[in-house]
């Protein structure tokens, strides 16, 4: 494992961004693990969560884009701190873009926060987590509406390596086979396993056996 995805993993429990426990996610089902992007709010896990975002981005997608997209509201602080970061680190200056939830008719009128989009701009998309993968189904017709662009691939911050809506693929295979672009993750929970099972961290187990138990019997329900 890369030392930054395991500085990630370690960050995200600093921020208290990743728990466990048991918690009921949307779609209804009972977790031992949760993730809660909206608990970065200050400037320097801001500034940290842009250089995670730009080390897996560069180390997936290299130079070769021009936006980063960020889907409301979420994606908003995600691809801000990205981009700043992505300059920052290697140098290249990358456009932000995000869509509002509704248009706006006077002003900066639009459905889109940003830059605009143009033809043969090569997008990538980022979030926080994709467990469904409903956001990209909303988000994806609208940034193909404003202009001939290709989207050159996803990145989330943990891939919960789980069933997506049609209960045979993960979100993320599910959004490669549907909508034709790459979906990856800066880490998986397969590397937080790894990274935290029965391993102190700041003097404390958070996965102990009882815990690696409980993901492990989620996982046989709910993982691919």
């Amino acid at each position: 494992m890369e030392a930054y995805k395991q500085e990630f993993i370690e960050f995200m429990v600093d921020s208290q961004v990743l728990k466990f426990g048991e918690f009921t996610l949307k779609s209804g089902r009972k977790s031992p693990f949760f993730m809660n992007a909206g608990a970065y709010v200050t400037g320097s896990q801001l500034r940290r969560l842009g250089e995670y975002y730009a080390k897996a981005i560069h180390d997936s997608y290299g130079d070769d884009f021009d936006v980063l997209f960020g889907p409301a509201y979420k994606g908003i602080p995600l691809s801000v701190a990205t981009v700043i970061a992505y300059s920052s680190l290697y140098g290249k200056e990358i456009r932000y873009c995000s869509n509002r939830k509704e248009i706006k008719d006077h002003g900066d009128v639009g459905i889109l926060l940003g830059s605009s989009l143009k033809d043969g701009d090569r997008v990538v998309m980022i979030e926080d987590v994709t467990t469904s993968g409903k956001s990209i189904e909303e988000t994806f017709p609208i940034i193909k509406a404003q202009a001939d662009v290709q989207i050159k691939g996803l990145m989330v911050s943990l891939n919960r390596m789980e069933k997506g809506l049609g209960g045979k693929l993960s979100a993320l295979e599910e959004i490669r086979e549907k909508y034709g672009f790459d979906a990856k993750a800066i880490v998986t929970m397969q590397d937080v396993v790894e990274c935290l099972y029965n391993k102190p961290y700041k003097g404390k187990i958070y996965i102990d056996d009882v815990l690696k138990a409980s993901i492990d019997r989620y996982y046989e329900e709910y993982g691919v």
